[in-house]
């Protein structure tokens, strides 16, 4: 008798035992902590954070501003004061990631017959024929419409709160030429609105965009032309 009774209380420990030792919960995250009276949390493997998602803004030409500043190449018969061409008609599309900035990209297309002149140190008169020969002589829309930049790559770094500091690399399409250019770009992203500010330059002979011939002497410009922009996107 006693040895039954022996035997029943060895075979109740080596049951209680193995279910210790067995710990069915390993396999949904838990484990016995070593004092048996509470479990704890296993960290999950292979575990990985979700990228914020890539946010696309559709540029708008009424609340932007896009203009070239050609510096004048001499002492003509407007007298040597600079242009301020403006760009009225543009669309594109901006794209960036909040936090990690890439993926990103932007393009523009420009339509070359709504570049104008806008400095106010001309008259209106002159102005007419300053677009007249920009058409003409310049810029050629007809045979060139449209003006496209299309970025390859995006660098840069976050300045602040949804504030960015970038480096836009891109080819330039301009009177059927395409170059490669950089433009630094300050980006602030405010609610769904992105605005993009920033200054780049091109030589125009890199282009073959000329000024008019010294016959006409309206528009005679230096190689170097200088573009700034401010422009707003919002998030589509």
């Amino acid at each position: 008798m006693r040895s039954f009774i022996l035997l029943t209380v060895t075979a109740c420990i080596v049951l209680v035992a193995s279910g210790l030792n067995h710990q069915p919960g390993r396999g949904n995250g838990l484990s016995l902590s070593k004092d048996k009276s509470s479990f704890k949390t296993s960290p999950k493997s292979n575990t990985s954070l979700i990228p914020a998602a890539t946010r696309r803004y559709r540029l708008d030409a009424a609340q932007s501003k896009f203009t070239a500043h050609a510096l004048a190449g001499g002492l003509l018969w407007f007298k040597g004061h600079n242009h301020v061409i403006a760009v009225r008609e543009f669309t594109g599309e901006a794209q960036l990631t909040p936090g990690s900035i890439t993926p990103a990209s932007l393009v523009i297309t420009a339509k070359t017959a709504s570049m104008v002149e806008t400095s106010s140190v001309f008259t209106e008169p002159q102005k007419q024929i300053i677009n007249r020969e920009l058409r003409e002589i310049v810029l050629h829309p007809e045979q060139y419409p449209e003006i496209v930049f299309r970025s390859t790559s995006v660098a840069g770094t976050a300045t602040g709160s949804n504030e960015y500091d970038l480096k836009i690399t891109g080819d330039l399409t301009l009177h059927g030429v395409t170059r490669q250019i950089n433009i630094p770009t300050k980006v602030v992203v405010t609610g769904n609105e992105l605005r993009a500010q920033g200054k780049f330059s091109i030589n125009r002979g890199d282009f073959n965009v000329k000024a008019t011939s010294a016959v006409h002497g309206l528009v005679r410009v230096r190689k170097k032309v200088k573009f700034t922009f401010d422009i707003i996107g919002h998030q589509q």
